[in-house]
């Protein structure tokens, strides 16, 4: 599959003053061997590779990272789902459980910053990716693990998902309606809040190990995130015995009214987190009684009288269509559409932030996906198609562990690579 050129997701230029093109981006210069796979790993290296670090994949030779064969839209040892988790990468391929692996992987390490992987608990130490193993070979080196359960205790040897921790988390007893079974977040939260938890360690460990020559694990777990994201709702609980349950109208557990409205054509969501914003959104439905009215003059009296509210705000909310309300209350309100997956991806918004990123591809034609979030004043972030199989294995085997040709041959016939 031959290079493309890279196209520029963004450039801030409106953030001030453009820096220059030969300006190395944040991470530049940072080198990253990711034996990763799936989404959760996946994600946390490719924010690092938006941001300028070198991502090289380390993929088994018989069929490489198993989100190529994700589908729908999956073809031949490559999918859509794989192309919005690895673009900007490189892709190596080497058999971990072989032999010879180390007489590879090592000389690979001494030319990195960082050995990132989502493995199972269990298997860093086993296939030599902690530092206990890699340390004595490169003692700058920062080793990230991103596990389901972490890499000691019960569970550390047991696969997870994101599904299953938002389970364990105690996520989906509080997602969706009261008189309804439990249900899951629409997304892979848990993965793509792990895997960035991931970066921001990584990051965090190469500064130390940059300034003070100290490498050293860095660890995550799909688990240990989930339940950190209980957040104030966790503190609650611990504190002082707090029971949460699932509200009706998807709404806010105490500042009330914020929820979701019917319309006339769909769903309004409000959020009035300050008194004031309950003043103006009756002003604006105009419901005036309801500011005078006793049983609703404070948050507390509000939640207690949750469904009179309720129901009388969408009484009037379903006679207009959501966008006749935005137009009334936004700006006064805060407030916003429950859109579909399509109609968000078509908010201008998108391509006014340059959001969205695109590459031609030899199998899906042209694959768009939404880019990086992360803002850096006055650069562009050039995005380039997530690698084939395999299709920087000779350029960086030459150049950063200087085998030749006749090695490369060799390790092929071994099964290594």
């Amino acid at each position: 599959m031959a290079e493309r050129e890279d196209r520029p997701v963004r450039d801030d230029s409106n953030m001030g003053t453009c820096a220059a093109e030969s300006e190395p981006r944040p991470l530049e210069g940072v080198r990253v061997l990711a034996a990763e796979q799936f989404g959760a790993g996946p994600w946390g290296t490719m924010l690092l590779a938006d941001l300028g670090a070198e991502i090289i994949k380390i993929e088994n030779p018989a069929g490489g990272d198993i989100g190529r064969s994700v589908g729908p839209y999956a073809g031949d040892r490559d999918s859509v789902y794989f192309q919005s988790f690895n673009r900007s990468k490189k892709s190596v391929t080497l058999n971990l459980q072989h032999p010879q692996v180390a007489d590879v992987l090592h000389p690979l390490v001494r030319a990195s910053d960082v050995v990132f992987n989502n493995l199972r608990g269990d298997l860093p130490a086993r296939l030599g990716l902690d530092y206990a193993a890699l340390g004595p070979i490169h003692p700058p080196i920062v080793c990230c693990s991103l596990s389901a359960f972490g890499r000691t205790g019960a569970r550390a040897a047991e696969p997870g998902y994101d599904y299953l921790m938002q389970g364990y988390a105690g996520w989906m007893s509080l997602t969706g309606e009261p008189d309804r079974p439990p249900q899951k977040a629409g997304l892979s939260l848990v993965d793509l809040s792990a895997g960035a938890m991931a970066a921001l360690g990584t990051v965090a460990a190469v500064l130390r190990a940059r300034g003070a020559g100290i490498g050293g694990d860095v660890e995550v777990d799909l688990f240990a995130v989930a339940v950190s994201q209980l957040a104030y709702v966790g503190a609650w609980h611990l504190t002082s015995g707090y029971q949460p349950h699932r509200m009706p109208d998807s709404s806010h557990p105490s500042q009330i009214p914020s929820q979701t409205l019917p319309t006339r054509d769909g769903w309004l969501v409000v959020m009035c987190a300050k008194e004031k914003f309950y003043q103006r959104l009756v002003a604006g439905l105009e419901l005036p009684e309801l500011a005078a009215d006793p049983r609703f003059l404070s948050f507390a009296d509000r939640l207690e009288h949750r469904a009179e509210l309720s129901a009388l705000l969408a009484q009037r909310t379903r006679e207009k269509t959501t966008a006749e309300w935005l137009e009334r209350l936004r700006g006064q309100v805060p407030c916003g559409p429950v859109n579909t997956v399509a109609e968000a991806l078509a908010d201008p918004e998108l391509e006014r932030a340059g959001l969205l990123a695109e590459w031609p591809h030899d199998q899906f034609g042209t694959v768009r996906t939404v880019g990086s979030p992360i803002r850096v004043r006055g650069q562009a972030t050039p995005v380039r198609r997530a690698p084939a199989l395999g299709e920087d294995t000779d350029r960086i085997l030459m150049e950063l562990a200087g085998f030749g040709e006749v090695e490369l041959a060799r390790l092929r016939t071994d099964g290594v690579i």
